[in-house]
């Protein structure tokens, strides 16, 4: 069941003031991402739903949008070529009649690579999804904020970010850990214009990320050093986006990364 099916009531009531809001949300169409954009349909938002190569999936989430009787469209965008990001926040600008939040979810760890079997050419397409994409998907969505006098961005980070990552991902921790200080940068600088910009810090969460490239033995590794005795799912993340949305709510946190992780990482 979806999470906009199966919590429409729930989110609706609590942050019923995102309605009408338009949002941009990059890698939608799976996991964190869905799971998100889904819960901001529940509320009313419209949403422009990025994807790359996940095009079905897309189409369910914004299946799932519009059943909740939200406006949802889609919008494919390769966020590794130079010219993606300005591409699509242009589209999604065009899409919606205008643009009040990005969500900069897309990311993977491509595959987990031991550091010394690395070559450069995988390392510069790491970096170019997981943190240059969201420098230039800000930059561009910031310059439309700006003319407009408001907006808001939130960037997905990862535990990685703080505990260097598991196996194999050192260079994904290092672009994730970039995108916890570029946040706190851009936040410094966009302030006084109005312009709030945090970070969501998932653990191990159930995804498509972790069923591709995560063995099932590790996981259960994963699980053991939890302290709340379980992995997360994408329904658990929902609820701190959707607190950052919200202008009621979080209208004077900006520059902050909150964990999502089950207590693992108490920083």
């Amino acid at each position: 069941m979806s999470v906009a099916t199966d919590m429409t009531g729930r989110w609706a009531s609590a942050f019923g003031e995102l309605k009408g809001r338009r949002v941009l949300i990059t890698g939608g169409s799976t996991g964190i991402g869905a799971a998100v954009a889904e819960a901001l349909g529940s509320c009313g938002a419209s949403v422009a739903l990025h994807y790359n190569a996940s095009q079905d999936a897309a189409l369910k989430v914004c299946d799932a949008i519009e059943g909740a009787g939200a406006k949802a469209v889609t919008i494919k965008a390769d966020l590794s070529e130079p010219d993606g990001a300005e591409g699509l926040v242009t589209d999604a600008i065009d899409g919606l009649g205008g643009l009040d939040l990005v969500i900069n979810n897309a990311g993977s760890i491509i595959g987990r690579i031991p550091t010394l079997e690395l070559d450069a050419a995988t390392y510069r397409r790491i970096i170019d999804l997981n943190l240059n994409a969201v420098f230039l998907t800000c930059q561009a969505a910031l310059g439309h904020f700006r003319a407009q006098g408001q907006g808001a961005i939130i960037n997905t980070t990862s535990l990685a970010a703080r505990n260097g990552g598991g196996p194999g991902t050192v260079a994904y921790a290092t672009a994730k850990a970039g995108v916890s200080t570029m946040t706190r940068g851009l936040a410094k600088e966009f302030a006084p214009l109005g312009i709030r910009i945090n970070a969501v810090a998932p653990g191990f969460i159930r995804t498509p990320l972790h069923e591709q490239h995560t063995k099932s033995e590790t996981m259960a590794e994963f699980e053991k050093s939890i302290p709340m005795g379980r992995l997360g799912d994408p329904a658990d993340c929902v609820g701190t986006f959707l607190f950052l949305a919200c202008e009621s709510l979080a209208g004077y946190i900006t520059g902050q990364t909150i964990e999502v992780n089950g207590g693992i990482l108490m920083p």
